[in-house]
């Protein structure tokens, strides 16, 4: 039986290089790109919709006519007078990413500004995700409205999923990102971060404290993602790690942990079963990464069964 999936974020422009020193426009952000996967792995009987706010210029229009044209729901996105979405660049070195934003006046900072229509779009899901990032551009006001609207909706036993995905820069201070990324996961039912993130950031000097931390947070289930390490499934049942899929040549890892994410819970949600939806979020993630950009064709994941 299927379900409505939301994802809640900020999709931005995203220029990435290409032949001859060229760039290459296209969509893409982390609660984006994990929609996007999420609907490449899921069947036709689950919908996926995206929560956002865009501008009324014509790089909003384009962003939506692009979204709706690969199946990803576009009735709960905000069109904001005067605003426009933000947009970053990739800079590749040897398939690792950094990037550039310009993202300080996008509209998506204002995403969850009209609480009664962000409740209404959470209580016609069954299934919500969200990132540290979403937490991360919005006012305090704002985020604590997000952040009420989730726990309503864990509480009445939807699934929330969180990934942490912890961006420093975009915080106000680092006491604003480490409490509200604790509220993140105490509105969840499943964290999913990446350790590199949460050694860095808070100290974690193993997998099982990040599961441990996450776990006292009320999270029921953590799936801490370590790269080529693989991913390491904690809950009641105790902790399984499940290996990365090895690839020849790595090309880029820009959406290896969204991809991961959307296809672990598009497995999970058809199966109920992590240890095998993480599996397969491993062949997903792995042909991801040997492709340029956030967003990987369906067509070419297909061969993944």
């Amino acid at each position: 039986m299927g379900g409505r999936f939301l994802s809640i974020g900020e999709c931005m422009v995203e220029l990435s290089q290409a032949k001859d020193g060229h760039l290459r426009k296209g969509f893409a952000g982390d609660t984006f790109n994990t929609a996007w996967y999420a609907r490449a792995c899921m069947p036709q009987d689950w919908s996926v919709d995206y929560f956002t706010a865009l501008g009324d210029d014509a790089m909003s229009d384009e962003m939506l006519d692009f979204m709706g044209a690969h199946g990803i729901g576009t009735a709960n996105i905000r069109r904001l007078l005067g605003k426009t979405p933000g947009l970053y660049m990739i800079n590749l070195k040897d398939g690792e990413r950094s990037f550039s934003y310009w993202r300080d006046s996008s509209a998506a900072r204002q995403l969850a500004a009209d609480g009664d229509q962000l409740r209404t779009a959470i209580e016609a899901s069954d299934v919500l995700y969200f990132s540290g990032i979403t937490l991360a551009i919005l006012s305090h006001e704002d985020a604590e409205t997000l952040l009420a609207e989730l726990r309503r909706a864990k509480a009445i036993g939807k699934l929330v999923a969180f990934d942490p995905n912890i961006r420093p820069r975009l915080w106000s201070s680092l006491d604003a990102m480490h409490t509200l990324i604790g509220e993140g996961a105490r509105a969840s039912t499943l964290v999913m971060p990446s350790f590199d993130d949460e050694a860095a950031h808070f100290g974690d000097d193993s997998i099982a404290g990040t599961i441990r931390r996450y776990r006292q947070h009320g999270a029921n289930m953590v799936v801490v993602k370590n790269g080529p390490e693989g991913a390491t499934i904690g809950t009641d049942a105790g902790e399984t790690l499940v290996p990365a899929v090895k690839v020849a040549k790595v090309v880029d890892t820009t959406s290896a942990g969204d991809s991961f994410n959307g296809a672990f819970l598009a497995d999970y949600l058809e199966h109920d079963d992590p240890i095998a939806a993480a599996h397969f979020a491993a062949v997903i993630a792995a042909k991801v990464i040997q492709e340029h950009g956030a967003l990987v064709p369906p067509e070419k994941l297909q061969t993944a069964d």
